[in-house]
Formats: C-alpha cells, sequence, structure tokens
C-alpha cells in the first residue's frame, strides 16, 4: 500500500522537530514518546551528530517503510502541527527569538498538513464519484435492458387480436414496470366485489391504477368508477388511469374542471417509458405537478418532453 506523505511536510516536519526543541534531550525524549518502535531513536548518534542531521536521519529512516510505520509518522505529524506552547523556549537566553521560530515553522507544517488533507479529501470525492457514476450507469444499462424486455412482451400485445388476454398480459407489463422503478407494486386484487388493476406507491402516497385498453376512448362515466374506488380508500390516496386509446376530450374536460384525484395516463406515455425517453417516476410527479398547478390531470409527453 502506497502511502503519499507530502515531501514538503516532511520537509515541514523535519524544520519543526528541530525548532520546538532546543536541547538534544527533550527532542529525544519526545521522539522516544510519539515512535512505537524506540529502537530508530536510538540507531542514531545523538552525542555527535547534530540536531538537524539526528532529525533527518530518523525521519529518512521512517520514510523508507511508510506502511509500517504509519503510526508513528501520524503521531509525529499530529502532534509537532498542534503544539502550542513554547514556554520552554522562551525561558532561554533569546527565548522570544527561539520560541517565535519555532511557533513559525509549526504553523508552516500545520498549513501543509491542512492543504495536504483538502487535496487527499477531494481526490477521494473524485473516486467516489467516479464509483457512484459507474454504479448508476450499471443501474441504467440493467433498467434499459429489461425496459427492452418489456417493450417485447407490449410489442407482442399491440398486434394481438386475443382482447380479452391482453388486458390481463397488459396488468402484468405495467406490475413488472412499477416493480422496475421501485414502486413498490401490489397486483390485482378484489375489494368488495370491485375490480382494482393494482396499485403502487410513490413518495409516501398510495396510488390505485386502472388499465383500458379498448379501440374508443375511456368516457366520463369510466372515469366515475375509478374516482369512486379512490373515494372510499384513506384522503391521500390518488389514482392513475392508463388508457392505450386515450381519453375523450369530455371526460379530461370534467375532471379537469373540479378537485380530481386521478392522473391519466395514454399509450403515447407508456411507449416513451419502454423506449427510455423518460422514466416512470419522473413522469408520474411532472403530471401530478402540473394537476396541482393547473388543474390539468391530463398532461402528455410530448408537452412533457418538450
Amino acid at each position: 500500500m502506497e502511502i503519499k506523505v507530502s515531501v514538503l511536510a516532511i520537509q515541514a516536519l523535519k524544520e519543526a522537530l528541530c525548532n520546538i526543541y532546543w536541547f538534544k534531550s527533550d527532542l529525544k525524549s519526545f521522539l522516544a514518546n510519539c515512535i512505537s518502535e524506540r529502537s530508530i531513536v536510538h540507531m542514531v548518534n545523538w552525542e555527535n551528530n547534530p540536531k538537524r542531521q539526528t532529525v533527518s536521519d530518523i525521519i529518512d529512516e521512517l520514510m523508507v517503510d511508510q506502511e509500517k510505520h504509519l503510526g508513528s509518522i501520524r503521531k509525529l505529524l499530529y502532534e509537532v502541527s498542534n503544539m502550542d506552547n513554547f514556554r520552554h523556549l522562551e525561558q532561554l537566553e533569546d527565548g522570544k527569538k527561539k520560541a517565535d521560530k519555532a511557533r513559525i515553522a509549526v504553523s508552516d507544517l500545520k498549513n501543509l498538513i491542512e492543504e495536504h488533507d483538502k487535496k487527499l479529501k477531494k481526490e477521494k470525492e473524485i473516486v467516489n464519484n467516479r464509483i457512484i457514476n459507474h454504479a448508476k450507469i450499471r443501474e441504467k444499462k440493467a433498467i434499459i435492458t429489461q425496459l427492452d424486455e418489456i417493450k417485447s412482451r407490449y410489442s407482442k400485445l399491440v398486434i394481438s387480436k386475443e382482447y380479452q388476454r391482453r388486458g390481463f398480459e397488459l396488468e402484468k407489463i405495467l406490475y413488472d414496470i412499477f416493480a422496475l422503478f421501485d414502486l413498490d407494486p401490489k397486483a390485482s386484487f378484489r375489494n368488495i366485489g370491485e375490480q382494482i388493476d393494482g396499485a403502487f406507491t410513490l413518495e409516501g402516497t398510495d396510488y390505485l391504477f386502472e388499465a383500458k385498453w379498448q379501440s374508443y376512448y375511456v368516457n366520463a362515466s369510466d372515469l366515475d368508477a375509478f374516482s369512486g374506488k379512490i373515494g372510499r380508500k384513506l384522503d391521500n390516496t390518488l389514482g392513475l388511469f392508463l388508457s392505450i386509446n386515450g381519453f375523450s376530450e369530455e371526460a379530461v374536460k370534467i375532471y379537469s374542471s373540479g378537485r380530481s384525484s386521478i392522473l391519466l395516463m395514454d399509450g403515447r406515455d407508456l411507449l416513451a417509458v419502454l423506449e427510455n425517453q423518460i422514466d416512470l417516476i419522473t413522469l408520474i410527479i411532472r403530471k401530478r405537478r402540473h394537476a396541482s398547478q393547473t388543474g390539468n390531470i391530463y398532461l402528455t409527453i410530448s408537452e412533457i418532453l418538450n
């Protein structure tokens, strides 16, 4: 493992160590308390070598195997950079000058460490963002692959002449789409004799959905029936009504003029989702926001994409 310790930081550490203690005995004691492998501290010639040479030899020995001595290196950097009491120097002859010099050396080291830490943090963020982006790309590819498979099933239904079976298969397709976008779908169920094609949850709101695939437009009476089902549920329940071939102008006008709890979706919306022009969650949120702001419950995909 390569430990990236700035060359400038090491030079600043050496400079600070040479200045924070005037006497070799004090410096030796400090280093022995910071460096776990004390043999490194004792291997140098403390008596004959100048203080600067002694410090350089010890630090260089630690840097030969940064991974092994990482704890000691970090402790030295931490302890020295956080040193703020230099009374032991101020008591010496010309002590103020010595203390000021030590204070400047420590400050220089601290600034380098902070700059180095910011750089490492930024590099780590870049790596993490790259990992996240790669994960999103893989997830996106997985979604597109699944959408292609669902679209293939839907395309077969478009040319199918088995109209009754087609309706049931459409429910399955919708269930798979809701599951793909983590909308916690519930399969078709019956409730006191009434048929509901399914349900899902989005942003804490429960939706009932109904799907119709018929040759004519869904009319107001169809929406009345669906609205009645929604009205018998909790107050925050909404409905999503999919009509492959669309809705009558009258039905849209009636349900857009009052306080409706229904959003309308047609075959063009469904195809846009299957072709990855827009994801289902964004589609529903845009329709809901538009309905809240304008009252219009039938925002078309062409209006959204434009």
